[in-house]
C-alpha cells in the first residue's frame, strides 16, 4: 500500500498525486462541463431582447429631433433629418426591420420593400401638403404587431399581399414622417424637401434589405419556418403589443377613473 508522504498533494477528489507541495498535476478537463457555462444557440433570443430592451429605452424626443431641434435650411440638413429620424425612432426601425425579414421569404425580396418606400413617401408629402393620416401612432403600432406577427408564425407572404400590406402601412409611417417639416415654421425649401425625402427613402430600404442579408446569412434563415427568423418576429410583435398597450393606457384609465 503506498503511504503518503509531505512531498505528495491531496486533489479535491481525494486522490494523492506525485509532485511538489503546493501544485497540482495538470489533470484534463472532463466532458461534465455544465451546461450554463457554455455558449448555447439559445443565447440568440436574449441578444435579441437586449437590442429590443436597449431600443425602447431611447427617448421620444431624440427620435423627432436628428439635428438637435435645430430647423433644416438647407439640402444636406434635410437629408441628415431624413436619414436620422427612421433609424433613431425605434418604431419605425423595428418595423422596417421585421419587413425586410418577411420580404425575404417572397419571390422578389427586393420589389416588395420599395412598395413601402413609395407608399411612405407619398403619405409623407401628403402630410407636407397638409393632409394627415388618421391615428398615426395607433397604426404605427398595429404595423410592428401585425408585421411582427406574420415573421414570428413562420408563414410567407404572397407578393400581392406583402405588396399592399407594406404600402398601407407606409402610408401611416410616411404621415408622421412628414409631421416633422409640417411643422417647421416659415415652411422648407424645395431643396430640404428632396433632400429629406431622398434620406428617408433610401435609408429605409437599406435598413430592410440588410435585415433580410442578415437574417438570411448571419441567423441562418433561408426559410420563414427558422426559429431565429421567428424570433425577430417574436422580438418585434412583442414591441408592437408595448405600443399598443401604451396607446390605450391613457383611455382606459381616464374611463376607469371617471
Amino acid at each position: 500500500m503506498h503511504r503518503a508522504r509531505a512531498s505528495d498533494t491531496k486533489t479535491t477528489d481525494g486522490v494523492f498525486r506525485w509532485g511538489k507541495p503546493g501544485k497540482l498535476s495538470a489533470r484534463k478537463p472532463s466532458d461534465d462541463t455544465p451546461l450554463h457555462s457554455k455558449n448555447p444557440k439559445g443565447t440568440d433570443m436574449k441578444k435579441l431582447l437586449a437590442i429590443a430592451a436597449a431600443s425602447l429605452a431611447a427617448t421620444p424626443a431624440l427620435a423627432h429631433h436628428p439635428l438637435g431641434g435645430l430647423p433644416m435650411e438647407t439640402f444636406a440638413h434635410g437629408a441628415l433629418s431624413g436619414v436620422g429620424h427612421p433609424v433613431l425612432g425605434f418604431d419605425h426601425m423595428f418595423f422596417v426591420i421585421a419587413m425586410g425579414v418577411a420580404a425575404l421569404f417572397t419571390a422578389h425580396r427586393y420589389l416588395t420593400p420599395a412598395a413601402y418606400i413609395a407608399a411612405m413617401l407619398v403619405g409623407c408629402g401628403l402630410m407636407y401638403a397638409g393632409v394627415a393620416m388618421p391615428l398615426q401612432e395607433t397604426f404605427i403600432a398595429i404595423s410592428l404587431l401585425a408585421v411582427g406577427g406574420i415573421v414570428l408564425s413562420g408563414r410567407a407572404l404572397g407578393v400581392g399581399t406583402a405588396l399592399a400590406l407594406f404600402a398601407a402601412f407606409g402610408l401611416f409611417h410616411g404621415s408622421a414622417f412628414g409631421g416633422s417639416i409640417a411643422a417647421q415654421e416659415g415652411g422648407i425649401g424645395a431643396g430640404v424637401l428632396i433632400g429629406y425625402l431622398l434620406g428617408l427613402g433610401l435609408i429605409q430600404y437599406a435598413i430592410a434589405i440588410a435585415a433580410g442579408w442578415v437574417a438570411e446569412k448571419v441567423l441562418g434563415a433561408t426559410e420563414a419556418t427558422s426559429v431565429n427568423a421567428r424570433l425577430v418576429g417574436a422580438m418585434v410583435a412583442g414591441v408592437g403589443m408595448f405600443l399598443c398597450l401604451e396607446i390605450v393606457e391613457g383611455p382606459l384609465v381616464a374611463a376607469i377613473g371617471g
